[in-house]
């Protein structure tokens, strides 16, 4: 059976403001759909159907849409924030109960082309309890934050990346749920605080993907996205 997805969609989007003020960037279309259709049609497509969505801003109006996610052939729980916004990585420890031991991570604003079950299946092989997708970017579509060698994620900053990092973190990483038992239920934190620790301390796998990754969270990514959902090749993609 596949790993369930946890996806991450509960930020406030402030760089698609003022389109995000009124709605989730979890609903923003493209193409003509709010872009969470398209994240669930291509999780299907791959057979992973058992999806939480992690949600805080304007989350109730992504739970309405989508329902129990029958009508796009997933099975849907959500978890919400509360009064505060947890983080990231909050938000995965509190839907830890809906996730079970093991886990896929998908960033809510992330459209990615690789083999989900090819990533899954280093995983599982790995001795590792997270294994992160990083992409050979050099700085193209945004500025690289992974030192990564021989299948290892060495090092991860997001803040101070150093020249030495070509590659960056692609938007997929599997994690064992044990890796989060350093940090307090309810307590506030970031992913990339996480994963910045399991690297330092070599427990970090890394799975290098070719395909290049699409993303909404920008209004060029949201362009860039709208381009290659609106092309013939997107098309032939999702047949």
């Amino acid at each position: 059976m596949s790993l369930p997805v946890a996806i991450l969609a509960g930020g406030l989007a402030t760089r698609l403001r003022p389109v995000t003020e009124r709605i989730p960037k979890a609903l923003v279309k493209v193409a003509g759909r709010p872009f969470i259709e398209h994240q669930l049609n291509l999780l299907r497509r791959q057979g992973y159907v058992r999806i939480v969505l992690c949600l805080g801003y304007l989350g109730e109006m992504v739970e309405r849409h989508l329902g129990n996610g029958k009508q796009f052939g997933v099975r849907l729980d959500y978890v919400f924030d509360g009064p505060r916004l947890l983080g990231t990585g909050g938000a995965v420890k509190l839907a830890l109960p809906r996730l079970g031991d093991a886990f896929f991570i998908l960033y809510g604003d992330s459209y990615l082309l690789c083999d989900f079950k090819r990533v899954e299946d280093a995983y599982l092989a790995s001795a590792s309890p997270a294994l992160m997708t990083v992409f050979d970017n050099d700085n193209k579509w945004d500025r690289s934050n992974v030192l990564y060698r021989d299948g290892m994620v060495l090092r991860y900053d997001k803040r101070n990346p150093t020249p030495d990092m070509r590659h960056i973190d692609y938007g997929l990483t599997a994690l064992n749920a044990n890796a989060f038992h350093p940090y307090a239920h309810g307590a506030a934190f970031d992913l990339a605080e996480l994963y910045a620790a399991l690297a330092a301390e070599k427990r970090l796998a890394g799975f290098e993907v070719t395909e290049r990754f699409y993303e909404v969270g920008s209004p060029g990514g949201l362009a860039d996205t709208e381009k290659f959902m609106s092309s013939s090749e997107f098309s032939e993609s999702i047949k």
